[in-house]
């Protein structure tokens, strides 16, 4: 056998050739190998020592991805940005546990909670109208439900309280808000079998609606006006405020069916739509309410007349109707362990309303200087008194007809609205000494410690070092109701608005009342407070005008609609009714509504 030598068989090879793997063009470049990588990898640094503990644990490839977010874009996927290095941080991972394991700090000095700056912690929590407590401020600047991650799914919204009677504006959280139960209000009317829904509206079509009109013109004048004390301006001293005193005046609130002057108006065709302050504030300002109201649409021809069933519920002044936690009916039934509302009690939606109703009536001819020498004649006398039949003496009001323009470019013809306003009282002007027209309402405290009071402050201590706050919470909790006091005034062209500040002299009893103060306001500006357009709600009254002309096209005779807000959605629904509904109910009764005191629990004060 022959022998093999090494240095024979090395000797033989090429001098040429190499070995080991194949050297293919894939894996070099101009003859010099490289390893191939892909377009995604991030080559900006070799190692990446900033991980925290968390992140090193998971690899190292999520710490990265949110140190270079920049880099993301739609429609890619973060596996599919391949990391340079990705899962080798992990290889240098330093195990310190058991060094730490047998090492302790003693720190003996009190540690005080740093409250964080808006924006730049997790847990602020926001609680203003949109979102009460709904939407915290990450770290990104976008926001998140609060206890969005406390248990997943559904679980993260149990603490919330879905309130359907709040008009969809947001949820609330708070303490023992996830033990109170959904509130159903009753309708304002009873929706009978033989009415056909002709249209729906939410409030967020309401609310991108704008018609800009003009200041509107006087058509006439009626009734008369006494002039304001302006002693009540003063505040009072401690313990002297002054008793609201119950007076019985003859005043009216005549529907506008029933008002012979509108009647005069519509036969001289002097506009088309015809309508009360009351009525016309009500529907303009429809997107600020809560409780369910009605109005009745009657359409004669081509005439509309905007109006009201007799004791309609826009009459009643309601109280805290916007609040967060607004008053609730005695049989409502709190859930766990909050106590029942008492049948007897005396803080109910509707115990209120009459209580404010019956004080808005006292406190505006409480502040008039009733001289018979001494007052302003309007050219024509008030058109609801009868002296032959009126035992009571007449208030002093005076009733101004005015007219609006609500036309549009494309309209043919123009299109007028005529409506009946009411002022209260005049005052001289300080400086020019010229007689100015004031409006007159007042706001009421019933205990600003019970359940419904919207976080009020004692108005007795804090009403004159505090009237800015006070003032806010009232436009917070009474929206609906000071936006229509705003809107009534401006539609007089009323130069003030005197709100007075009334509240219990003993808050578990509503006979005796006390006034604290009165401020007074220009109508525009206090509208520029309350963010109240309105040129907002001449666009929903043209809106409603409009659809009841379309759907009446070619129509004979009457013709009947009513619009009702629905109790608990904020969703109002136009209804046409047989042209007979309500007469069988009025019995003639709907000519006036004379607001006495007779005998009323609430209204004379000792």
């Amino acid at each position: 056998m022959t022998s093999i030598k090494l240095a024979d068989s090395v000797s033989s090879l090429a001098l040429d050739d190499e070995w080991g793997p194949e050297t293919v063009t894939s894996t070099t470049l101009d003859g010099v190998p490289y390893a191939p990588y892909s377009k995604g990898d991030k080559l900006g640094r070799m190692a990446d020592w900033t991980l925290d503990g968390k992140d090193r644990e998971r690899g190292g490839r999520s710490g990265y991805n949110r140190n270079y977010r920049g880099d993301y874009r739609p429609g890619r996927s973060r596996k599919q940005q391949q990391v340079y290095g990705a899962g080798t941080s992990s290889l240098f991972a330093v195990q310190t546990a058991e060094d730490e394991g047998s090492f302790s700090v003693v720190d003996n000095t009190r540690t005080s909670a740093k409250t964080r700056a808006f924006g730049l912690g997790g847990g602020t929590v926001f609680r203003g109208r949109g979102q009460r407590g709904a939407a915290q401020r990450g770290r990104g600047g976008t926001f998140q439900r609060a206890g969005q991650n406390r248990g997943g799914g559904q679980g993260g919204d149990r603490y919330y309280d879905n309130r359907g009677g709040r008009g969809g504006r947001g949820r609330r959280f708070g303490w023992k808000d996830y033990d109170k139960p959904q509130r159903n209000r009753d309708s304002s009317i009873n929706i009978r079998p033989g009415w056909t829904m002709k249209e729906e509206i939410d409030f967020n079509r309401l609310l991108k609606l704008n018609l800009e009109t003009n200041e509107g013109e006087d058509i006439d004048s009626y009734g008369f006006l006494y002039y304001y004390d302006r002693s009540y301006d003063k505040p009072p001293v401690k313990n002297t405020e002054r008793k609201l005193q119950s007076l019985d005046r003859a005043a009216y609130n005549v529907t506008t069916s029933s008002d012979p002057v509108i009647h005069e108006l519509a036969e001289k065709d002097e506009a088309t739509i015809f309508a009360t302050s009351d009525v016309l504030s009500m529907l303009m300002c429809a997107p600020r309410s809560v409780y369910s109201w009605d109005l009745v649409i009657v359409k004669q021809g081509d005439k509309i007349f905007l109006d009201k069933r007799a004791d309609s519920s826009i009459d009643l002044v309601t109280v805290n109707e916007n609040a967060a936690d607004a008053p609730m009916e005695a049989e409502t039934q709190q859930g766990g362990n909050q106590p029942a509302v008492k049948p007897d009690s005396i803080n109910t939606p509707s115990n209120l309303a009459m209580e404010a109703t019956i004080i808005n009536h006292n406190f505006t001819l409480q502040t008039m200087i009733e001289s018979p020498s001494s007052k302003l004649e309007l050219p024509n006398p008030n058109p609801f008194y009868n002296p032959a039949e009126e035992t009571e003496p007449l208030a002093s009001k005076a009733y101004k007809y005015r007219r609006f323009d609500l036309s549009l470019e494309k309209d043919e013809e123009p299109l007028h609205l005529i409506v009946r306003t009411e002022l209260d009282a005049i005052v001289k002007n300080n400086i020019s000494g010229e007689d100015q027209f004031l409006v007159l309402k007042a706001l009421n405290e019933f205990d600003h410690k019970a359940q419904g009071a919207g976080g009020a402050l004692d108005w007795r201590s804090k009403l004159t070092s505090q009237r800015g706050a006070i003032v806010a919470t009232e436009m917070k909790n009474n929206s609906c109701k000071l936006a229509r006091w705003t809107t009534q005034s401006i539609l007089s062209k009323a130069d003030q608005m005197k709100l007075g500040f009334v509240s219990r002299a003993n808050p578990k009893s509503s006979s005796n009342h006390v006034i604290l103060g009165v401020l007074g306001y220009k109508p525009r500006e206090f509208a520029a407070q309350m963010n109240l357009s309105l040129a907002n709600g001449w666009g929903i009254v043209r809106t409603i005008v409009d659809l009841v002309r379309g759907m009446s096209v070619g129509g004979e005779g009457v013709q009947k609609y009513v619009l009702v807000k629905d109790p608990n959605k904020p969703v109002i629904r136009l209804y046409e009714v047989p042209s007979s509904t309500f007469e069988e109910d009025d019995d003639g009764g709907a000519t006036t509504a004379n607001v006495r005191n007779d005998d009323k629990d609430g209204a004379k004060a000792e």
